[in-house]
């Protein structure tokens, strides 16, 4: 592993023991405090990269090296506990950690509050918004100061408007906290949005078809979708999706 690279995935394959080859011969590294998005057709093996970085699965052959110890994951739905507090929820992950207990709460509050939900920590999941929920979510990943975050298409199952307020908060606290993020989305328009580089993957078994470099300045706003570069970037990523690049 180069010094400069948070995870490394080398020559990496994975079959299931059903015989599914969800991966083949994958090779990718994402530098120190870089975000990478992976895009592709569904089953290409988008999740199974993220999942294999947060050592839940191993690969069949090949190897997948992290540079860090503090990884957060967000994943697709909330996965809140229903019967506990906002506060509770984020809390969580930050008590197995054996921090001492006013770091661990300042560390909860610090969290929530970077999440615009400093209003609502004694509310239930029942009680919240899915936009809200996803925050949640995001604030329990954040809390433990991870040094790379992994999100598995987090924000898919939102309405459009709230999806656009999640992302432009996920790029104020990329900005601040330079975390290094592994981003699995079907948008295309939200991977070019995020991303410095933007990971295409082909069908089933999973590939690696295209890297390409999203040389467009931080900090990133809601404008940024109606600028040329913007536009011919989008354009030109859906066309190698759909091989007519």
């Amino acid at each position: 592993m180069h010094p400069v690279d948070e995870i490394v995935y080398d020559r990496v394959s994975m079959q299931y023991d059903t015989g599914t080859q969800a991966l083949e011969d994958i090779v990718l590294s994402v530098r120190t405090g870089e975000f990478v998005a992976i895009v592709g057709p569904s089953g290409c093996g988008k999740s199974t990269l993220l999942r294999l970085a947060a050592r839940l699965e191993r690969p069949t052959s090949g190897y997948v090296e992290i540079g860090s110890s503090s990884v957060g994951f967000v994943f697709q739905e909330p996965t809140l506990m229903p019967w506990a507090s906002v506060a509770r929820n984020v809390s969580v992950l930050v008590d197995l950690a054996r921090l001492p207990s006013g770091e661990r709460n300042s560390r909860t509050r610090e969290a929530i509050a970077s999440v615009g939900l400093a209003d609502f920590s004694d509310q239930l999941p029942s009680s919240l918004s899915g936009g809200m929920r996803m925050r949640t979510s995001l604030a329990r990943a954040l809390a433990l100061r991870p040094d790379v975050l992994l999100l598995d298409e987090p924000f898919g199952a939102l309405d459009a408007l709230t999806r656009e307020d999640i992302q432009m908060l996920l790029l104020n606290l990329y900005d601040r906290e330079g975390f290094t993020a592994l981003f699995v989305t079907h948008s295309v328009d939200e991977a070019v949005l995020l991303a410095d580089r933007v990971v295409v993957m082909s069908p089933r078994p999973g590939r690696i078809k295209a890297i390409v470099d999203i040389n467009l300045a931080r900090p990133r706003t809601r404008e940024l979708r109606f600028e040329p570069e913007y536009v011919s970037l989008v354009a030109m990523i859906a066309d190698t999706m759909r091989g007519t690049s």
